[in-house]
């Protein structure tokens, strides 16, 4: 006979606390008292209790041969929720009553002899170096971390997974979530529902998906918070590590979770194992670090320091925050203060060397007041933070709608003709050296870019030959730059992020807008024409060979800058490809046309 989880339990329960009287033990193992007594009988006639409900050594080999022997603690990740704490620190480093919850998991495995610990670390590595000193744990390198998630993290220790604790990183529990003995495998979730979590438990106490798979943005199914601690043994742990190395090897897994190796068709081979919310959790964002432990020194951060302060208010009285998603240059934070709403800024990586901040002051200075968009709460050119009220009732510009286009493109002319000044260029062809000397001596990634890279400098040349009035150009006038709002029955546009802009010919926007939406030659030169269109003109045919210009050019810088944050472990994937494509077709296209 098959023992259900129930028999296993009671036997966990007579293992560790003996038997007195089978009220005792129900109340011990949180089973009825009808369940204590059949699953009594039935590990007796098992022959794995003796008449006096004792364990006989049937019982306590199996036991044995289920029980933990080591950990795996998952450490490589962002935490990109934690913004803004994870500029400073790691997750697992957060302190929770004074100690790092890294630290706190470790003593716990320690509290029931798991001493063999591998900690699998990427983001901030070097700050968890400490650990091997202070507690003998073995360290296991992920250096992808930033473009595959904690599945790859995983399947890089998958051949230490048998009978195994895999933690996350960044657990606070109030009790000791271990054990010295187990019985079977599981997969720890609370009690309490999260809109994000994609796994439930069904009625009958089995892990399932919310909804099926490719369908998880239906948010009207909601799941048990995933706590994410799990223990992995016998044939479950075989399972896992095949299953591990089969999605490894497919790049349509690598930014899945570690939770998708653990599934047949909708079902997780992990049991179920609910757990209260007030005693073990995840922490994922600033405000629950804020929940649990109010005085965390890690609260002490400097962007929500540089927030309060400006602001005219104390730290606790921001609240809502919330991560924006990650832009190609920046991480932002949104977050409220009583009734009004605010977007902080904070630098992303290798930001400082691509950027210059004193610029980017210049530019804000001239376009104050001047309805572009709405003016700084607060920015500091020292280290780029910026705080904005964020913009209720909008969205951005799509690209592929013609109404769209034309509200926008009316914008950024209007913004052109203004012939602002700010005292400093943008030079494309010198940003392309440039970010090109940011690789290091490394070699680009396409065989052919020396040849691209030449074709592309000789339209300097051409350039100079073009009679071009140089104005305060946004450079970075992307779909995603473009807000539009609309509040009492009335339509306006906002231009943001004004980061790279500075003087240049005004058609170059449209090249970056062009590139940025990945168009085709026809939707570029609709473009074209809807912004010459917006003026009461027709389209000069000699400014859009111009223009094809600028995109093969553009192209080539962006993908340079794609090639810099590739180094930095931030990939863009098709967009890296796209834009090198567009260095490569359009300057055929402008030959052509010359």
């Amino acid at each position: 006979m098959k023992l259900s989880i129930i028999d296993k339990d009671i036997l966990l329960t007579l293992n560790e606390f003996g038997y007195s009287n089978q009220r005792k033990l129900m109340d011990q193992s949180g089973y009825s008292i009808g369940s204590v007594n059949k699953s009594i009988g039935i590990l007796t006639e098992e022959k794995m209790l003796d008449s006096s409900v004792k364990l006989t050594k049937k019982a306590k080999d199996y036991i044995k041969k289920a029980s933990p022997v080591n950990a795996i603690i998952l450490a490589a990740g962002y935490g990109m929720r934690m913004v803004p704490i994870n500029t400073e620190t790691p997750k697992g480093l957060l302190t929770v009553d004074g100690i790092p919850l890294i630290e706190k998991t470790i003593e716990y495995l320690h509290e029931v002899g798991i001493t063999d610990i591998t900690m699998v670390v990427g983001f901030m590595m070097e700050a968890y170096d400490y650990l091997v000193d202070k507690y003998d744990v073995k360290m296991v390198y992920n250096n992808d971390y930033a473009v595959k998630n904690n599945l790859h993290s995983l399947a890089l220790a998958a051949d230490r997974i048998d009978r195994t604790y895999i933690v996350p990183c960044d657990i606070w529990s109030e009790e000791n979530p271990f054990s010295k003995t187990e019985a079977y495998s599981w997969y720890m979730v609370s009690d309490i529902l999260d809109e994000d979590s994609w796994i439930r438990v069904n009625r009958k106490s089995e892990l399932v998906r919310v909804v099926p798979e490719g369908k998880r943005d239906d948010l009207t199914k909601i799941g048990n918070r995933m706590i994410g601690i799990s223990y992995v043994c016998n044939g479950e742990a075989e399972q896992l590590r095949e299953n591990l190395a089969k999605l490894e090897a497919d790049p349509m897994y690598d930014d899945k979770f570690w939770e998708e190796a653990a599934f047949k068709k909708d079902r997780m081979f992990l049991n179920a194992k609910v757990v209260s919310h007030s005693k073990t959790t995840e922490i994922n964002t600033y405000e629950q670090l804020r929940e649990l432990d109010s005085e965390s020194r890690n609260l002490e951060n400097d962007a929500i320091g540089v927030a309060a302060k400006e602001l005219g208010v104390k730290q606790s009285d921001i609240k809502n925050i919330t991560v924006l998603k990650k832009g190609m240059t920046n991480r932002s934070f949104l977050f409220s203060v009583g009734e009004d709403k605010y977007i902080m800024r904070i630098p992303g990586e290798g930001t400082s060397q691509l950027i210059d901040r004193d610029m980017e002051a210049d530019v804000y200075a001239a376009i104050e007041g001047k309805g572009v968009c709405d003016d700084n709460v607060y920015l500091n050119p020292k280290n780029g933070y910026k705080i904005t009220k964020f913009i209720d009732n909008s969205r951005n510009c799509d690209p592929l709608d013609q109404n769209d286009l034309d509200i926008c493109m009316k914008k950024l002319r209007g913004f052109h003709d203004m012939k602002l000044k700010v005292p400093h260029t943008f030079d494309i062809f010198a940003h392309i050296d440039y970010y090109e000397s940011l690789w290091n001596g490394a070699p680009s990634v396409y065989r052919d870019y020396e040849d691209t890279k030449k074709n592309v400098l000789s339209l300097h040349e051409y350039i100079n030959t073009q009679k071009v009035e140089m104005v305060l150009t946004h450079i970075d006038a992307v779909p995603d730059n473009f807000m539009i709002v609309e509040k009492n029955g009335e339509t306006t546009i906002q231009l943001i992020d004004w980061e790279y802009a500075g003087m240049q010919d005004r058609y170059v926007d449209l090249a970056m807008f062009s590139i940025y939406s990945l168009y085709d030659k026809n939707q570029i030169d609709n473009l074209i024409d809807t912004y010459f269109a917006v003026g009461g003109e027709k389209t000069d045919e000699s400014i859009r060979t111009r223009i094809y210009a600028y995109i093969s050019m553009c192209g080539l810088l962006w993908s340079n800058w794609c090639e810099y944050k590739r180094g930095l472990g931030v990939d863009f994937g098709e967009y890296s490809l796209r834009q090198y494509r567009y260095a490569k077709d359009f300057y055929k296209l402008f030959m052509e046309r010359k």
